[in-house]
Formats: C-alpha cells, structure tokens, sequence
C-alpha cells in the first residue's frame, strides 16, 4: 500500500510528538520541559484566560499591520527599483545595504522613537518585512524574459497592457515568495520588541512564563503562535494560487 505525502507528514509528527512525550516523562525536569500532554491541557487553560487572549490579539493586530504595511510600500518600490534603470542602479545598493544591517541593533532606536507602545512593534515588524518584499519584486521584474517583452510591443501592446499582461503575471510568484519570507521576518521582529519591552502581546507573556518557569504554558503559547504562522503563510498560498492560475 502506497502512502502519500499527507499521511507521511501526520506520521512524521505523530512519531515526534510520541518521542516528546517518552522524553520529558522519563528523563525531562518538569521545570524546564513538559510533555506534549500537558501542553494541551496548558492550551485549554490559555484559551479561557482573558488576559492572555488579549495578547494573542494583541500581537496579531501588531503583525497584520505591519506586514499589510510592508506589502504597500515594499511592492511599488520595488516596481520602481525593478522597472527604472536609473532607480535600480542608484537606490537598490541602498536598499539592499539596509537590509544587511541586523535588526536587533535599531530595536532601542525604535522603543525611543515610537514608545513601548503597538507603535514600536509595529515598526520593528515593519522593517524586518518590507525589504524581502522589494527585493523579491525587483528580482520578478527582472526575471521576465525579454522576448516577451519585444513580442508584446511588436503587436502594440501599451506600456501598462505590457505590465499588466505580461510584467505583473510572471512577477507573481517571486512576489509570494518574498511575502512569505516577509512574514516570517514579520512575526520575529514583532516578538523580539514584545520580548524587549512590553506590558502586553505574546512576547510580555513569553517572558513572564519563562521566567516564572512554566514551561507547560510557555509550549502551549509558542503552539498558539505556531497556529498564526501557519493560517497566515496557508492565506498566501491559496492567493498565491488564485492568481497564479494562467501558468496552469
């Protein structure tokens, strides 16, 4: 009997989760690991908890916001940077220079400049998103062969008929890819300014579980976020595939 991969993958974690479980019950320090058991049951409790479903929300609206942001000014700058030989020859360098700078180092930059406030979080989410976005669109744009570019001007397509026929279409899948590097980027920019000063979002109860040791909540609360990812990146790949149907 022939498996496919969707049962391989829910064995692959079936079997993990049953390692994980042998694991902390017979060699783990329950102050420092919990089983997948108890995970579970952490996860209940959180979802009852008024303050921490809060944060969750919180911390959602932080990376909606962000990421919807780095999605309005990272895509027409990198049309701009992708389609303006001058632009690209004289600002790409820069943009590509920022976006080599690690993160971390502007986060204080950020807390003073925007407060310990959604404001902060939204910022630093914001930078750690947008430049995968320009520098994915710059590299769809470039991608486009050239001889459809002459083909479509020799049958007199216009300027914008060329880019919405032709451009846009084969930018599309560079496009995803850099959104959903973006929203990784998104998620971990978020949480490490929630993690260096906050009083609410998922990063305050992270620390606050850490340092209190509960390592059963702290599972249960990385879950939640795992379960975030995942709706959001699953969001773009069926976009992705909406608008990527002509390559079928």
């Amino acid at each position: 009997m022939k498996l496919g991969p969707g049962t391989a993958r829910v064995g692959v974690i079936i079997l993990l989760l049953i390692l994980w479980e042998l694991g902390a019950r017979l060699f783990g320090d329950p102050l420092f690991m919990s089983p997948p058991s108890d995970v579970v049951v952490s996860l209940v409790g959180l979802i009852g908890n008024g303050p921490v479903m809060r944060a969750l929300q919180t911390t959602l609206y932080e990376l909606v916001t962000a990421f919807l942001m780095a999605i309005v000014v990272g895509v027409p700058l990198g049309l701009v940077l992708g389609l303006q030989r001058f632009a690209r020859g004289s600002f790409y360098p820069i943009v590509v220079m920022l976006y080599a700078i690690p993160q971390a180092t502007i986060l204080p930059l950020m807390i003073l400049a925007f407060g310990i406030g959604p404001e902060s979080k939204i910022a630093f989410g914001f930078t750690h998103s947008v430049f995968p976005i320009v520098i994915a669109v710059v590299a769809g744009v470039q991608d486009v062969k050239p001889t459809l570019l002459t083909c479509a001007r020799s049958m007199g397509a216009s300027r914008f008929q060329t880019f919405m026929n032709v451009i846009l279409p084969h930018m599309i899948p560079s496009l995803f890819t850099g959104m959903r590097v973006a929203m990784t980027g998104d998620l971990l920019g978020v949480l490490l300014a929630e993690l260096y000063v906050s009083q609410a979002g998922v990063g305050h109860y992270t620390r606050l579980f850490t340092e209190s040791f509960q390592p059963a909540k702290l599972f249960a609360l990385v879950a939640a976020l795992a379960a975030i990812a995942v709706v959001l990146n699953e969001l773009c790949r069926r976009a992705e595939r909406r608008m990527s149907r002509w390559r079928a």
